[in-house]
């Protein structure tokens, strides 16, 4: 039930934005990338999960303590001075930050002091009543957020199955002894999740007054050790002592002789059709508050899901098992009046996916990099085999760079297809701009090109290596860089392809 009008947008990740403090943020380089987009003809913006992330799981947004809050380091140091929660002052020292790369520890540590600054400041003098409407406004999530923050805290980081017994089975007077004791703590964590909802929800305003969607990202599962699995025990697979029975992954494959073993808990949909699937409705209400669109991550496992027994070392042992897809469906439908979904629907994808795409109107992805195989020219992602309800990219955050893809990952015979469907060679420092027009004049109504194409960046910028652990999601787009993005032609691109936005 997705409409797609026909327009074009860029993938970057606020944490990549310019900034003097060490991550992109919600502050004055996020309307300096709107600007920026309006400019260049473009009407979305996509970014990544806005969730917190740590370092013990790679600093990845897919990996999260929570699917419904916000990445406190993220917030804008600049944004807090300007509504008078520091001064000018307050934001000094800085510490020696990398203009192209993410120093997660640090950057924590520095905003951990502002925030501290922040909260100090609003106690003493803030608006409370705004701030307790935002805590009403939330209630389905935030106090649990806030409890799970606080006695994870206390219990020195331990996975919440390994607390005592009371806090890990939500024993209502060991909780209601923790709210007492820490009450001031607790509102701090809601304060944090405030600032960073109220910046966000300014930067969409800001975005849609200049014709710009915000495109947002959905990951399918949650972490175990997340407050929505300690919160919510009865929608997962968990045995008596609230540990997975089986967790997710996907099987083996011609990327994979073992497989992908992910580790989530899977769901338990028995459980969630029982109520009328009432968290996942609750998910998608707040995920439809912050974005215009948004894509489902792993979609497939929406209708069919691998899971593998709990201690397996790999994910070949595993099963097929079914999702009550048309149910679930069915009853999202029923109440959102629109329901902007876009379906990753990336490697193998069955029949039975296929046709819940089909039934219910939902986009799938199509992704320019892997169009020249050996099976052209029947290809399913060569641009004249899209139809109009398709989202194409050059490549996703999961993918080399287009320029990194040329010179290190395409085959000689790759190559070759790909020139022959040009029509013949052209340089390699034209091969990005190629990919570009390519995307942008195909049928699929959106067209989506990762920033590190538009600049013609190496592999040195691509934002993720899937199955590694170090070195991701740092990448940082310089304000030089930025200068340089030649915001006219894209602009002129857009309007020859009728990708301007009306």
């Amino acid at each position: 039930m997705t409409e797609l009008d026909r327009r074009s947008g860029i993938l970057l990740h606020v944490t990549s934005l310019p900034s003097p403090f060490g991550i992109g943020d919600l502050g004055p380089g996020a309307y300096r990338f709107v600007d920026f987009l309006a400019s260049a003809g473009q009407g979305l913006w996509q970014v990544l999960p806005l969730n917190p992330t740590d370092s013990a799981h790679g600093n990845s947004p897919y990996s999260s303590s929570s699917a419904f809050a916000g990445n406190r380091i993220l917030i804008s140091p600049e944004l807090l001075v300007r509504d008078g929660f520091l001064a000018e002052s307050d934001l000094q020292p800085t510490p020696a930050f990398h203009d192209d790369r993410v120093d997660y520890d640090t950057v924590r540590d520095y905003k951990n002091r502002l925030l501290d600054g922040a909260w100090e400041q609003f106690r003493s003098r803030g608006d409370r009543d705004t701030f307790d409407r935002f805590c009403q406004s939330q209630a389905a999530w935030l106090h649990d957020y806030a409890l799970f923050v606080i006695i994870k805290s206390e219990q020195q980081g331990a996975v919440w199955n390994k607390w005592p017994e009371p806090l890990r089975d939500r024993d209502r007077a060991a909780l209601d002894e923790i709210c007492a004791r820490r009450a001031d703590d607790i509102a701090r964590v809601k304060f944090e999740q405030f600032l960073f909802f109220r910046q966000w929800e300014q930067l969409k305003a800001y975005a849609n007054s200049r014709g710009i969607d915000m495109f947002g990202d959905i990951p399918i599962y949650v972490n175990y050790d997340s407050t929505d699995t300690w919160s919510h025990t009865r929608f997962f697979k968990l045995d008596a002592h609230k540990r997975p029975t089986v967790v997710a992954g996907v099987p083996p494959d011609y990327f994979s002789k073992t497989g992908q073993l992910w580790g989530n808990p899977v769901y338990d949909w028995d459980a969630l059709r029982e109520t009328g699937y009432r968290w996942w409705i609750e998910r998608l209400e707040h995920v439809f508050s912050l974005y215009d669109i948004a894509r489902i991550d792993h979609f497939r496992g929406l209708v069919a899901y691998w899971e593998v027994a709990a201690g397996h070392k790999t994910a070949q042992k595993g099963k097929w098992a079914p999702v009550p897809a048309d149910d679930f469906f069915t009853t999202l439908c029923n109440h959102f009046e629109d329901l902007p979904v876009i379906a990753e629907d990336l490697g193998t994808i069955t029949e039975d996916v296929v046709e819940v795409m089909k039934r219910y109107s939902f986009p799938g992805m199509k992704v320019l990099m892997f169009a020249f195989g050996e099976d052209n020219p029947k290809h399913p992602y060569l641009p004249e085999n899209y139809t109009e309800d398709a989202v194409v990219y050059t490549g996703t955050h999961d993918n080399n760079t287009i320029v990194g893809w040329f010179a290190e990952e395409a085959r000689p015979e790759d190559k070759q297809r790909f020139f022959e469907y040009l029509g013949g060679e052209i340089h390699r420092e034209e091969v990005h701009r190629a990919m570009i027009r390519l995307a942008l004049r195909s049928p699929a109504n959106l067209a989506i090109i990762p920033m590190q194409d538009l600049l013609g960046l190496p592999a040195s910028a691509r934002m993720n290596t899937p199955a590694t652990a170090r070195g991701n999601w740092s990448w940082r787009l310089t304000p030089e860089q930025l200068d340089a993005t030649p915001a006219g032609e894209l602009a002129e691109l857009a309007a020859q392809y009728r990708r301007t936005p009306s």
